[in-house]
């Protein structure tokens, strides 16, 4: 006799497969998840092709053992794929087109200008790139931690649950932008860094709402019959209750695509965040604090400065706000 290990699996077998599921039919009607899907292949587009759009300069072609720019846009040639799968580190690097921290106006070197001497055209491109790299690896990490800490608090309750809820309320009791500013202050800014701090303040929440989901999935028939049967504790969690838990947690982690990504720009503008002329957004607006307000009479006269890299921002938490809340409501599934 064998027992479903998923009556959400069954609903999407029956109804022809994932793409046509109930929750997806909902979100191809939706015109705000449409148009938070296009924003977000936007930007993902541009991460991926960041090396055609924003072509490497100096230091990232010598890395790449080129001496022309011309390799990196033929996919016949290995620099092709290098680029574009591995990049080294120096391709993030932004390109000072300029040594004078005054703005230039964009034109034929800086098609967005420069910001105290960095291209922002650059930036902003290999920022993309940035923000979705932090924000896939920094998410992954956060869900596989919640999710394991929390259908374990969630499945076996008693002292297991009171221990780790307890060890959780110490998590949320510190602000997590204090805990992740004195951890990076403690430890100095860089890429491993942010990527600990932003996992050590971000996995509890996942927890919290993966062992609330588990706490109402362990008791449902099917969960009785798989125990009836002889099924491991481990067999239970992970094919019978962890994958009838995570449709909470869906919404939460596609907004949080959107958010990491703004924590680390947040980081960089105070300073904390990737070393300096790094591609990040959040440095471009750190260079353009001094240059906000124009000279006397010319209050604009620096505009692409902080319009550029703020409407790049704008954009990017628009299209996953709008994708996370269309993703919430059709995977809840209290909702019709």
């Amino acid at each position: 006799m064998a027992v479903s290990s998923a009556p959400a699996a069954q609903t999407v077998a029956r109804e022809g497969g994932f793409w046509h599921s109930r929750p997806i039919r909902k979100m191809r009607r939706n015109p705000l998840a449409i148009t938070g899907f296009s924003l977000v292949v936007l930007f993902i587009l541009t991460a991926i092709l960041a090396p055609l759009i924003a072509t490497p300069r100096e230091n990232c072609l010598r890395d790449l053992n080129l001496t022309s720019s011309s390799a990196v846009r033929n996919p016949a040639q290995g620099a092709f794929w290098q680029a574009i799968l591995a990049p080294p580190a120096s391709c993030y690097q932004i390109p000072r087109i300029s040594f004078d921290d005054t703005p230039n106006p964009p034109g034929e070197r800086a098609v967005f200008g420069t910001s105290r001497g960095y291209d922002i055209f650059y930036g902003l491109v290999w920022g993309a790139r940035t923000a979705l790299r932090f924000a896939v690896i920094i998410v992954s990490i956060n869900l596989l931690i919640g999710i394991t800490i929390g259908a374990i608090s969630g499945f076996y309750g008693g002292w297991i649950d009171t221990i780790i809820q307890r060890f959780i309320d110490v998590i949320f009791s510190i602000p997590p932008l204090i805990m992740t500013i004195v951890l990076i202050t403690v430890l100095r800014p860089s890429v491993p860094t942010l990527i600990l701090a932003l996992t050590i303040t971000g996995w509890a929440g996942y927890a919290r709402i993966v062992r609330g989901d588990i706490l109402r999935t362990r008791e449902l028939e099917y969960v009785d019959a798989a125990r009836s049967l002889g099924a491991l504790d481990w067999r239970l969690i992970a094919k019978h209750v962890v994958p009838n838990s995570l449709t909470s947690i869906v919404a939460v982690a596609v907004l949080d695509l959107g958010t990491v990504p703004l924590s680390i720009a947040g980081l960089s503008f105070l300073g904390l965040g990737l070393p300096v002329g790094y591609s990040d957004w959040g440095q471009l607006m750190a260079f353009a604090r001094t240059w906000i307000q124009g000279p006397a009479g010319q209050p604009f006269a620096y505009w692409y400065v902080t319009f550029f890299p703020a409407i790049t921002i704008i954009l990017f938490s628009l299209g996953w706000n709008l994708l996370g809340s269309a993703a919430r409501d059709a995977f809840d599934p209290r909702s019709k």
